[in-house]
Order: structure tokens, then C-alpha cells, then sequence
């Protein structure tokens, strides 16, 4: 008569395999599949080195200005014409250019960094947690945008850095909602379920295996929100 063998059960638990590719890999190989995407992508590079090699790439300063051509219609040498101080709008386009470029990041960047902290503790964490962050975020999206915007400056007092302060905090409901949403479904797959079964900290499992597969939709609305930021600040 044998013995019954024993098996361990951490040696019959497999760890279901991760995703292939993370979905951030996914998104940017089709990305760059696609011809009109991937020739958007080099005019936007263009139009963003313009911005930021302003001093080489202008024909003009921003602050010449020549009364005796003044309201000129476009020509060989100002393309876009001339303002009503005579200064060529061509130049002054590409140097404003980088003021609308440095608000719109540095906007989206505070309401992607914060938004996407406060989805991913939202999202992973659940209960009590959840019902209050999200219920904050609930209430700043109920202000209209643009008006919360000014509200914010109004009480900071106007100036170009409270401006990008301002438009980070009314966008960053948005991320937060994205990022929630992703988190929900990414914690319930097999791998992250796996993982937690084994030990692995809530700081491994969001950095190793959520972080990475909520990026997709995060890039989507980054690119989205820069648009809207930039609007904004106009």
C-alpha cells in the first residue's frame, strides 16, 4: 500500500502570465502604425522645436515694431503680415507659442501627476477612501472650467504660475476619473490577484502590474488635455 504524497500547495498555485505587452506599448506601436497619426505626431515635434528654438527659427523680434509698415497683408517677407504696430505676427506667433507650450504642460502635468495619484489610491483602495476622494472630485467638475479657473486666480492673485496652478487643479478631476476607472478593472485581473495571493506589497502590484497597463489611457487624455489647457489659458 503506498502513501498518500503531499503536494505544497505553493508549488501547485502558477502565477498566470502578465499581459505580453503592456498596453502603453500597444497603444504607441499602433500609434506609430498609423500614417496620419505618426505624421501628426512630426508636425507637432516641428511646431514644438519652433517654440523653443524661437530665437533661431523667427525672422523677426517679437518687439520690433516699424509704424510705416503697419497692417501690412501677408508678403515674401512677413508672411502672416504685420500688426498694428507694424511687428511681424509671424514672429510674434512663434514666441507666444512657447508661453502657451510652457502653460499647457506645466498644467497638465500638476493635474496629471495629482489626478493619477489620487485615481490609483481611489481605484485600488476602494471603500470609504473611494466615496470621499471621488465625491471632492465630483464637486470641482461640477464648476464650469473656465469659470473655476478664474476663481482660483482671483483668489492667488494673477500671474502667469498661478494660471498654470489654477488650470491643474480644474483639469485634474478628469485624470482622476480616467485613472479610477482603469484601476478598477486592471486590480481584477488574474495576474494581480496572483500577485496579492503571494505576498507581493500594494507598492509592487501598482507599480509592477497596474501603473503600467492604466498609461494608455492616461496618454490619450494628456494629449487630449494640453489642447483644452492651452484654450484655457487664452
Amino acid at each position: 500500500m503506498t502513501e498518500p504524497t503531499h503536494h505544497d500547495p505553493a508549488e501547485q498555485l502558477q502565477v498566470p502570465d502578465e499581459p505580453s505587452e503592456p498596453r502603453w506599448r500597444e497603444t504607441l506601436s499602433a500609434l506609430l502604425a498609423n500614417r496620419l497619426a505618426a505624421a501628426g505626431m512630426i508636425v507637432l515635434a516641428l511646431l514644438v522645436l519652433a517654440a523653443v528654438f524661437a530665437e533661431l527659427v523667427a525672422p523677426y523680434s517679437f518687439t520690433d515694431d516699424d509704424i510705416a509698415r503697419r497692417l501690412e497683408p501677408p508678403s515674401r517677407e512677413h508672411w502672416f503680415g504685420t500688426d498694428e504696430l507694424g511687428r511681424d505676427v509671424l514672429s510674434r506667433v512663434i514666441f507666444g507659442a512657447r508661453v502657451s507650450l510652457q502653460v499647457g504642460a506645466v498644467a497638465v502635468g500638476i493635474s496629471l501627476v495629482v489626478g493619477t495619484l489620487i485615481g490609483l489610491i481611489s481605484g485600488y483602495r476602494g471603500g470609504w477612501i473611494d466615496a470621499v476622494l471621488m465625491r471632492t472630485m465630483d464637486v470641482l467638475f461640477s464648476f464650469p472650467v473656465v469659470l473655476l479657473a478664474i476663481a482660483i486666480v482671483a483668489v492667488l492673485t494673477p500671474s502667469l504660475r498661478n494660471t498654470m496652478i489654477a488650470i491643474g487643479v480644474v483639469f485634474t478631476p478628469i485624470f482622476a476619473r480616467v485613472v479610477r476607472g482603469s484601476v478598477l478593472s486592471v486590480r481584477e485581473e488574474v495576474y494581480v490577484r496572483a500577485s496579492r495571493s503571494l505576498g507581493a506589497s500594494d507598492w509592487r502590484i501598482i507599480s509592477r502590474h497596474v501603473l503600467p497597463n492604466v498609461a494608455a489611457p492616461v496618454i490619450v487624455q494628456t494629449s487630449l488635455s494640453l489642447a483644452f489647457a492651452i484654450l484655457t489659458e487664452a
